[in-house]
């Protein structure tokens, strides 16, 4: 126990009982170990981070090729939209 959970006791101890007290600072310590070990999985690693850049650099290509190939397919119908103006 830190000295500050002593201190913590003692006061405690004091005014709700030796068990109380005790139990009460367990509980605290118990949730606290929890917290920290929740918050060590929320964190990002290194290798989530460049995961996530790999994920956006590949989405990034995929919209690259179909914007290419809507482009394509919209020049194609202007220029048959044209020609079929001509030919009328």
């Amino acid at each position: 126990m830190s000295t500050l959970e002593i201190n913590l006791y003692n006061k405690l101890k004091a005014k709700i009982g030796e068990a109380e007290a005790k139990e009460l600072i367990e509980f605290i310590d118990f949730r606290s170990e929890e917290k920290r070990i929740n918050s060590d999985r929320i964190l990002a690693t290194k290798q989530d981070i460049n995961d996530v850049r790999l994920e956006i650099k590949e989405a990034k290509t995929d919209m690259i090729k179909w914007f290419f190939a809507f482009f394509i397919t919209l020049v194609l119908m202007i220029l048959g939209l044209y020609a079929a103006v001509l030919l009328k």
